[in-house]
This record gives C-alpha cells, structure tokens and sequence, in this order.
C-alpha cells in the first residue's frame, strides 16, 4: 500500500476514551475531506473469514460459463447474484470492464416493510458453502461500516446516528470481483475497471489478491494503491459527497490491466447504501462549511441509485 495513504485504527473509535474516539474522528474525517481513502486496521472482519471467502470465489469463478450464466437472472437487474463478463460499463466510457462479478445483498426477515423490496440472495447449487461465508462476511463488514459512519457524522457536527438512520436496512451490496488474464482480442481502450467514482455512502475494500487499484489524485497523476494484509480500504462514494455538500470527496479510481496477461485478480468491495426512500439533500450543517449555498440538488438514494445503474449498464 502506498504509505502516504492514512491509516486509521478502528480500535480508537472503540475505546471509552474521548480524546481517542475525538482523534480517530478527525483522521477519518480529513482523510475523506483531503483525498476521499483511507486504510483501517483492527476493524473486526476476520482475515480467516477473508482467505475462506477468496478460496470459495475462485471456485465459482472457475466452474463452466455456462454454469455460471444460470446465476445471471434478468429480473435481478445484477443486484443479486452473477453478472457477466462485459455486462458493465464506467459511467462515460464506450467499453466494457474486463471483469465478471457476483452480488450478495442484505437479507431481511419474514413480514419485514422493506423484504419485499430486495431480491433474494442466490445459493450457488455447486458449492455449499457459497452463500454461508459470503453472508457472514456481510455481517461483518457491516458492523465495521456502521462505526465509521457514526465517525463521518461526528465530523460534520451531526448526531453519531445521523448516517447509519440511513443506512438501517439499506440496500448495501458485497461485490465479488474476478477479472480474468486479459483476453487477446481486447479492446484497446478495456481495462479491468475504467475510471469511475462509487455510486453509494462509503466502501470497504479488503485486501486484493493482486495490484492494479489507483486513484486519480488532483495533480492529475495516478496513485497505485493496495491494501496490506489484514487491512482495509475505505472510500467515501458519490451519496457521501451529495448529502455532506461535496465535502466529502467521492474521488476517482480506476483498476489498471496487469502487466502480464496472464494474471487474475480477485477483490471483494463492499458498497455501502442508504434505503431507498433516504433524502441524500445537503445537510446545512455541510452547507455552511462547504460556502453556504447548496451544490446539489434534492434527491432520494432510490432515485440517485436508479439513475446512476443505468449509465454503467446494469440497468435499463
């Protein structure tokens, strides 16, 4: 990982003490303010849990197309389950990623308000133990997302639950990432992830299995960046920017084609959304640290969300 990246210790935040909880707050705060990443450590997601989830990836990944492709419903609009190699788009760019993915979703109890509204998590009939490692990863990755959020909230002077209201039940989404060797008869222009910014409130990114992740910093030039073992990535995602009034930078990143072809990368990103029915209009107390006019407009993270599936091709 490029060491110029803060580094934050979730167990600041954790500890009774203020003056540490104050600190941490003011390093997660200022990191997404400055450059919009982060790294975190002692953040409680088990790097068993993640070896576990990397090895049953790469069995999925590694069964027949046509296997695969029977986990590709339509009616899901890629929200739940596989999508296929070519099936997404970056915002702006005429072609498509070199990657193949999978989408684990919140799961809701029976006679919940909003069970209906969420697809339902799609059990891989070949390996049992798909769906019970993703689902615990889940779990913990967002027990993590819900202390940093408390922690953005703190920042800009609003109640620590100000962000995880919205969150509560929201439609946040665990990626699993496969980008193959990259085929000989690419496209020029196909990388494995054409520049783009992430759409919800935060993501978490455990570490890779190989390099390629870089930012776009604001000299222009290009970051490399890459997770340390037992490390995580954060970033904060355009939502993020739009309620905090562009405070928080949601800030463009890109995945780079290996220099041997020849090479895979698996990753596991982990998008942070808000429920649908959740306001993403600017919070005044943002408004007033940001210039006292706000720069965007109201909006729901159902219409936002909607908006933004259709420009990368994973909705109509």
């Amino acid at each position: 990982m490029d060491a110029s990246l803060p580094l934050l210790d979730l167990q600041d935040f954790r500890a009774g003490d203020a003056a540490r909880r104050d600190r941490f707050v003011r390093a997660l705060g200022d990191s997404l303010v400055e450059t919009g990443f982060f790294a975190l450590q002692h953040h409680g997601v088990d790097p068993a849990l993640v070896r576990r989830a990397y090895g049953v990836a790469e069995r999925f990944f590694d069964l027949p197309v046509e296997v695969k492709r029977r986990y590709e419903l339509p009616a899901l609009g890629g929200q739940r389950g596989y999508s296929s190699l070519g099936r997404e788009h970056a915002k702006d760019h005429p072609v498509a990623d070199l990657k193949e993915f999978w989408h684990v979703g919140r799961e809701l109890a029976a006679g919940h308000p909003l069970r209906a509204r969420y697809p339902d998590n799609l059990q891989v009939e070949e390996l049992q133990d798909f769906r019970p490692v993703f689902t615990e990863l889940y779990r913990q990755l967002d027990d993590c997302a819900f202390l940093l959020l408390q922690a953005c909230a703190l920042y800009v002077g609003e109640a620590a639950q100000r962000f995880t209201e919205l969150a509560t039940d929201g439609d946040t989404i665990l990626r699993v990432l496969h980008y193959p060797p990259v085929p000989a008869d690419a496209h020029p222009q196909a990388i494995r992830a054409a520049a783009h910014e992430d759409i919800n409130l935060i993501t978490l990114l455990v570490e890779s299995t190989a390099p390629g992740l870089e930012l776009l910093q604001r000299d222009g030039r290009w970051r490399p960046i890459h997770a340390l073992e037992g490390h995580l990535i954060g970033d904060a995602g355009d939502m993020l920017q739009w309620i905090s009034n562009g405070l928080f930078k949601s800030t463009t990143h890109r995945v780079v084609n290996p220099a041997s072809s020849r090479e895979r990368r698996f990753s596991m990103p982990f998008f942070v959304h808000p429920r649908h029915d959740a306001r993403l209009d600017p919070l005044p107390s943002c408004v007033a640290r940001t210039g006292g006019e706000a720069r965007f407009p109201p909006i729901t993270a159902g219409e936002y969300l909607a908006q933004r599936l259709a420009e990368i091709g994973l909705k109509a």
